[in-house]
């Protein structure tokens, strides 16, 4: 939808690196979907990463701002599987611990604290240890505020992200709250700081809505890829 506004001849090959098939989409909504045998639990939370459970599963995390809407992505996310209960609150920081969801025998998803306003005291201890040490992570998620863009406090989570060698993707949240202009102003502003600065993000921004579930199909299905849940041919 925002192509139609972009000037003629802007390269849009960023747009859509990932375009899954219709049998990735349905397989990767089978994966969001608990049945008795085939269980979506919170697991456990931890504040260190001797209190996180066994790396026994390829993992995804999610990491941003506080206020930057990871715990409502998170649920929307798992809106197929409305039994599993995460908390969203009203108050930026609400999350101060790490939080993991199992999702069967496929993979490990991470709710991170946010940085920024209200973040945890030792969060920088227990981010960097877990970026670290967490040798099946597969992929982290830095989520980036739609209304406001990128903020010094992204810049410097993606600094820690290069520096420590670590594969993620961005993405931009809310934009059911913002102006189809001022989005395409961050969404390109973004590309441009990915292809200037980066060697680790995955070139492609997805956008979402955890309100009007826009985009959550989608990422649903790079999850399912990239923890190496969809057959090559369908990826």
């Amino acid at each position: 939808k925002l192509e139609r506004y972009l000037e003629p001849g802007t390269d849009t090959a960023r747009f859509r690196l990932f375009q899954p098939g219709l049998a990735a989409l349905q397989r990767a909504e089978a994966l969001f979907r608990s049945d008795r045998g085939h269980p979506i639990d919170y697991v456990s939370s931890a504040v260190r990463m001797d209190h996180a459970p066994p790396p026994a599963l390829p993992e995804v995390c999610f990491i941003g701002r506080s206020n930057v809407g990871k715990s409502s992505l998170i649920r929307a996310l798992f809106s197929l599987a409305p039994e599993v209960e995460v908390r969203v609150s009203k108050t930026p920081g609400h999350t101060k611990k790490m939080n993991f969801f199992k999702v069967g025998k496929y993979f490990t998803l991470v709710d991170m604290p946010g940085y920024g306003y209200r973040a945890p005291q030792d969060f920088v201890e227990m981010v960097e240890a877990y970026l670290q040490e967490r040798h099946n992570l597969k992929r982290t998620f830095l989520l980036v505020d739609g209304v406001v863009g990128l903020q010094k406090t992204d810049h410097t989570a993606v600094e820690m992200l290069e520096e420590f060698g670590i594969p993620y993707v961005m993405v931009l949240t809310k934009i059911d709250r913002v102006s189809r202009g001022l989005l395409l102003k961050n969404v390109l502003e973004i590309q441009e700081f990915v292809k200037e600065n980066t060697q680790g993000c995955f070139p492609q921004l997805f956008l979402v809505s955890s309100v009007e579930f826009l985009g959550v199909h989608l990422l649903r299905c790079f999850v399912t890829h990239v923890t190496g849940n969809l057959p090559t041919v369908e990826a």
